[in-house]
């Protein structure tokens, strides 16, 4: 028996037996998608016409849906829109009672309702007024009643949006560019809102309404079935969570695909992506039209008055206004604030105007029509390959524009351009990134790296390998594996294929494999380790790859997101180049064992050996990666004490309880010379960069006397945080995947190198001190790096003789760690 069949057995039966064929209904696993919207909408409209027959209506009056019930779009959580409409005659109290028997009953289920009751000109005034009342009337559907009232009024409110369109467009425009600013862009948020984000079902909703108006009309080619996507996603979840809810969060969207019949979450992402990217575009296109019309009708009146309602210069010999049309390249034109084809433009013979199309667009910050994107699609030649010299040239002026980049670049991926020229690049497109740090999809992340690439040019030889290296750094995420690795592989063909030769080749294949190399080795090695510095000559090669890897990973990581750059990155990085620099002009990097202590450690210890107590210094002067830069890359902590055991927790500990974050740690065991007449015995110094999670940096005595404590045992470090940890509960979320130690392959002949991979948390580094403590290994030196809530804190560690460890040993201490931080 079909849910229609139940309708029509149980219609009479009241709100039960609705019930019961709804939930029949949406339970239907053949059935889904429109049809499944459709048949909904049909066994609500046959419902609440009954409930409306057995109200006994007075004449005159008409139930209507209107908005996404209007339109017969009803998910399984949707709201009921709904008016009453009636035409004034009938006895307030007569329609006050009809409402209460068609309301109740739908409250009774739980449905969730939006109702009104108005008459036809009470209706048009309220849409006057909200321009939201408006766009529902839009789609006005008679359900029951008098149907030439509601169909009055449809023909009404229509007319009123057309001759208001010059002024209800722009506010149209305003609203939607108000909720983008406020939700964000679909197609890039992890948690997207299926409906009220850029490029969901609010902006579908627009395009129709800018449609009905006549003034402009969307691009139509994939629009409904990306409406028919979004809508289909906002059915699974509803179904999978039985809640009215439009957001996507991550903990639902495995349920969500399963429930679609996809492959996995990142599957259902990469739909709703590419649905919000053409809804998207779409809704560029259409606004600049509407923008473009409505500046036009405003400027005729003005131009009549000019020319006194003559015809004459500006005009054609037909009597129209004359376009300019101003000459960008070759085959290009500036025209109506667009860059369109010239009338001599030939695609099809010139395989390079797609490209100098492009580029044009771009070095003027101007927008690329639809006409020409959808011309040049249909009928250019392909580019031969190796591209010839114009058309790489091209390209990299294209990507050299800047800002102006990203919507030329859009409106060629929308039609299919960039994949043309990149093949590979249709693995990246839409490809979602689950790193929280990350603020773009895999394909927007590469060309907006680019673009900050764009603003570097000037500190490379090289501007346009900076720029392709860039654009091609990421593009090995769309295969399985290492993606620096397969990314190598890709560049190469593609740098081959754009017509680089063969040396260029080999720096993009190298920039691309090791475009993470730099901040990587800045943030988690030991710089003062010789051979940290050596590893990267070797991998770099020559100054001129290091100079272009320097400028590439600034640019990446101001691509990524906020998170993945600070001055105190910038510094590190800047650090590691100019040490790699010097050894491949010939440089030795200098012996850190031979290095003596400065001034300020010596006396510090030579303190901490008279005192027999913890000394320290704490420079409250900030430092900064450049005298012009003001943001703070943390402040300078020297500590000395004697050498014994627990100092690296006692000290990380106290910090954590102070909310100073760790930047970075060096410890060494100092012997002072016999004549400094100090004592014996060797003086541990610890010189930390930290900086204060927030407020100001805490006093020097105070952090000396809390240590002093610590060592001690008079402070419980461990009780202390776990009070505070209990009095800020977690907020809801995705469990935290769970900590991974590795013994990291740095060719150190100071010390072992531990990684140590962990959720970011107050403390952390108190624990990995505490279990290095009880594994009986020294602590050389610390480095921390967190990006978003992840932290990767690398450490280099001996034998208490100051020798390495044993391959075993090393393994056998990075399972313990791992264990120790569960």
């Amino acid at each position: 028996m079909t849910s229609l069949e139940v309708s029509e057995e149980t219609e009479d039966s009241g709100p039960g037996g609705y019930a019961a064929a709804r939930l029949l209904l949406l339970h239907e696993k053949e059935r889904s998608g429109p049809p499944r919207r459709a048949a909904l909408a049909r066994l609500t409209d046959d419902w609440l016409a009954a409930l409306f027959a057995a109200a006994a209506p007075p004449r005159g009056v008409a139930l209507v849906a209107v908005g996404g019930y209007g339109r017969a779009e009803l998910s399984p959580r949707s709201d009921l829109d709904l008016l009453l409409l009636h035409d004034g005659t009938a006895d307030k109290a007569a329609i006050a009672a009809l409402a209460d028997r068609i309301w109740y009953p739908i409250w009774d289920l739980g449905l969730a309702l939006d109702h009104s009751v108005r008459t036809a000109a009470e209706a048009r005034a309220t849409a006057a007024d909200d321009l939201k009342v408006h766009l529902g009337l839009l789609d006005a559907r008679p359900l029951a009643g008098d149907h030439g009232l509601v169909a009055a009024l449809r023909t009404t409110v229509l007319a009123d949006w057309r001759n208001q369109a010059p002024e209800r467009l722009p506010e149209l425009d305003a609203l939607c560019r108000e909720r983008a600013e406020r939700m964000g862009e679909l197609q890039f948020l992890l948690e997207p809102d299926l409906k009220e984000a850029r490029g969901g079902l609010r902006d579908a909703q627009a395009l129709r309404a800018v449609a009905a108006s006549w003034l402009a009309d969307a691009p139509r080619e994939g629009l409904d079935s990306a409406r028919r996507r979004l809508l289909d996603a906002r059915d699974a979840l509803h179904l999978t969570t039985g809640r009215a809810t439009d957001r996507l969060a991550l903990q639902e969207q495995d349920a969500v695909a399963a429930e679609l019949g996809l492959l996995d979450a990142d599957t259902l992402l990469r739909e709703v992506y590419e649905a919000a990217r053409t809804i998207s575009y779409a809704t560029d296109v259409t606004w600049r039209e509407v923008n473009r019309v409505l500046k036009a009708r405003s400027a005729r009146p003005r131009l009549r008055a000019l020319l006194g309602g003559r015809g004459g210069a500006g005009r054609t010999a037909t009597g129209k206004p004359a376009v300019e049309r101003t000459p960008l390249a070759e085959g290009v034109v500036e025209m109506d604030g667009e860059v369109v084809l010239a009338r001599t433009a030939r695609p099809e013979r010139d395989p390079v105007l797609p490209l100098r199309a492009a580029a044009a667009a771009a070095q003027s910050a101007l927008p690329i029509s639809l006409h020409a994107v959808r011309r040049l699609a249909a009928t250019a030649t392909p580019l031969p390959v190796p591209w010839p010299a114009e058309a790489r040239e091209e390209l990299v002026t294209l990507l050299g524009a800047g800002e102006a980049t990203v919507p030329v670049w859009e409106a060629l991926e929308a039609e299919g351009i960039i994949t043309r020229l990149l093949p590979d690049w249709e693995r990246v497109r839409c490809r979602p990134q689950r790193n929280p740090v990350h603020t773009w999809t895999v394909d927007r992340h590469l060309v907006e790296t680019a673009v900050r690439a764009s603003s570097l040019t000037r500190r490379v030889g090289r501007p346009d390998l900076l720029l392709v290296a860039a654009l091609l750094h990421d593009i090995g995420k769309g295969w399985p594996g290492d993606h620096s690795v397969a990314g190598e592989t890709i560049a190469r063909d593609l740098a081959t294929r754009i017509g680089f030769d063969r040396t260029d080749v080999v720096t993009l294949a190298t920039a691309v494999r090791h475009h993470l190399l730099l901040v990587e080795t800045a943030t988690r090695r030991d710089l003062d380790d010789p051979a940290t510095v050596r590893a990267v000559a070797t991998a770099v090669g020559t100054v001129g790859t290091l100079e272009l890897m320097h400028a590439l990973t600034e640019a990446d990581a101001l691509a990524t997101g906020p998170a993945a750059w600070s001055a105190w990155r910038a510094s590190l990085v800047a650090d590691l180049v100019k040490r790699v620099a010097g050894v491949l002009a010939g440089e030795t990097p200098p012996d850190p064992e031979a290095a003596a202590p400065s001034a300020e450690q010596e006396r510090l210890a030579i303190e901490a050996l008279r005192t027999g107590e913890p000394v320290l210094a704490l420079h409250t002067e900030p430092v900064v990666a450049e005298p012009e830069e003001p943001e703070p890359v943390g402040v300078e902590l020297v500590i000395a004490l004697p050498d014994q055991p627990g100092v690296l927790p006692a000290v990380a500990g106290v910090l954590a309880l102070h909310r100073l974050t760790v930047r970075a740690a060096d410890l060494r065991a100092v012997d002072l010379p016999l004549d400094l007449g100090a004592g014996s015995g060797p003086v541990l110094v610890l010189d930390w960069r930290v900086a204060a999670e927030y407020g100001s940096l805490p006093e020097a005595a105070r952090l000396r006397a809390d240590l002093v404590r610590a060592l001690d045992g008079s402070l419980d470090i461990p009780a202390r945080l776990a009070e505070r940890e209990a009095a800020y509960p977690r907020r809801r979320g995705l469990t935290a995947p769970p900590p991974r130690v590795t013994v990291a392959a740095a060719d150190s002949r100071l010390a072992t190198v531990i990684e140590v991979r962990a959720q970011d948390a107050p403390g952390l580094l108190h624990r990995i001190g505490r279990a290095l403590e009880g594994a009986a290994v020294r602590v050389r030196s610390a480095h921390v790096s967190t990006l978003g809530a992840n932290a990767v804190d690398t450490l280099y560690v001996t034998r208490p003789d100051g020798s390495l460890l044993s391959d075993e040993e090393a393994i056998d201490l990075a399972r313990a760690l791992e264990s120790a931080l569960r």
